[in-house]
């Protein structure tokens, strides 16, 4: 095919674009507030689908809240060639993780259509529900609900901290929406490819603008217990105490020791701890903490998933320890073709590349198990993300549209 054929993506609508997003949950921090169907994810909803449909591109929604945008193909019987990722951020978050694979989904069906081409596949721009898992756990939870990996009602019925369910958020997003059409979960998609910053540094580091994403990392997470006794913190002696928190930090160190590697590898991260009853002058009576392992080697998750238990139960002292598993995933491939079909859209552009693994987990994991599926990153600055401070450059952004317009193109003329 020749360069004629691939039509050059608008950059500075891409990046009016990007800070149109930004201004939606917009923090003094110069970063992103935009917890997953607030009313300012739900706002940005409503945004990309008046964008869509001033193009001419229908709007569908599914039961779970995952919003597509859909150019029609010439051929009606066949599934979408599909790119997008997600709106909702972390709290006081940035303003790339996530949209970015949205804008430039949508930058990359604007640019084909705009250069009049047809195609015999649909093209779609898919928004999945809750990746962020913030608000609502677990994480990556509209596309795992499209895939059939967790039951709807279970997620449906899942609350946030102040008790509202997703199935009422839901419910309101679709209010928002009365033009959306219906979509069923598992509805099939012929190809997905998801662009996203890398949110580490190696990019960065080497001067490329694109990853081209060979995998992604498996992980095993668990909620933990640990049940001691409230008392005076004056009058009980320390021989008396049933300190849940002595147990808990205890326990987190003795994990450290096991789960630090020297190569730097695995990751093992505890991102909360509560300690109840959070008063100045009790004994805590109980600490809950969660784990979150992730490696790339399967058999080694395993074997840690065996010992976490056990150590925890070893260092629990007077107090009773009740470990919950929570959601397990093991690492995954891409298949080799859409990984060189990236490497020869940023060759046939003149951007620098190279592969590299995802550390991280998107919903290309869970779209991978019914779709050929794939990920390409950009360079984020210092590797900041999840932060205000994250920050992608506008060319970088484009050039990730660039790659994936021209992916829609080849896949979905085919």
């Amino acid at each position: 095919m020749s360069q004629t054929n691939y039509p050059e993506v608008n950059a500075d609508r891409l990046w009016q674009r990007h800070m149109d997003m930004a201004a939606i949950g917009g923090t003094e921090g110069g970063g992103v507030h935009r917890l997953a169907l607030t009313p300012e994810d739900i706002e940005a909803h409503v945004l990309l689908a008046q964008w869509a449909e001033a193009r001419g591109f229908s709007v569908a929604l599914d039961p779970m809240g995952n919003m597509f945008i859909r150019r029609e193909g010439s051929d009606p019987s066949l599934a979408p060639i599909s790119s997008g990722s997600h709106t909702d951020t972390q709290p006081y978050g940035g303003r790339f993780d996530g949209i970015t694979g949205v804008l430039t989904a949508f930058e990359a069906l604007e640019t084909i259509d705009e250069a009049g081409i047809e195609t015999r596949y649909p093209l779609e721009v898919a928004i999945w529900n809750n990746e962020e898992g913030a608000r609502f756990t677990p994480a990556c939870m509209g596309s795992a609900a499209y895939v059939g990996f967790k039951p709807l009602d279970d997620l449906l019925s899942r609350t946030d901290p102040e008790q509202v369910s997703m199935r009422d958020c839901v419910a309101d997003l679709a209010k928002a929406l009365p033009q959306a059409d219906k979509r069923e979960l598992g509805a099939p998609i012929a190809f997905f490819i998801e662009s996203h910053i890398e949110q580490g540094v190696r990019l960065e580091e080497s001067g490329n603008i694109i990853g081209a994403v060979t995998g992604m990392q498996g992980y095993r997470r668990f909620e933990i217990e640990v049940i001691g006794e409230d008392a005076h913190s004056g009058t009980t002696p320390r021989s008396r105490r049933k300190d849940a928190f002595v147990a808990a930090t205890d326990m987190t160190h003795a994990l450290r020791e096991v789960l630090w590697d020297d190569d730097d590898e695995m990751r093992y991260t505890i991102g909360r701890f509560e300690v109840l009853p959070g008063g100045v002058s009790v004994v805590p009576g109980q600490v809950n903490f969660y784990i979150d392992l992730r490696y790339h080697d399967k058999a080694a998750l395993d074997r840690l998933a065996i010992e976490i238990p056990k150590i925890c139960e070893a260092h629990s002292g007077p107090c009773e320890v009740r470990i919950v598993d929570a959601p397990t995933v093991d690492p995954m491939t891409f298949p080799e073709d859409i990984v060189t079909g990236i490497e020869a859209a940023a060759e046939r552009h003149g951007f620098g590349h190279e592969r590299m693994y995802s550390y991280a987990g998107h919903d290309a994991r869970h779209i991978a198990r019914i779709s050929p599926a794939g990920m390409l990153f950009i360079p984020c600055w210092k590797g900041i993300s999840h932060n205000e401070a994250e920050r992608a450059e506008p060319e970088h952004v484009a050039a990730a549209a660039q790659v994936i317009s021209d992916i829609l193109i080849d896949r979905a003329k085919s």
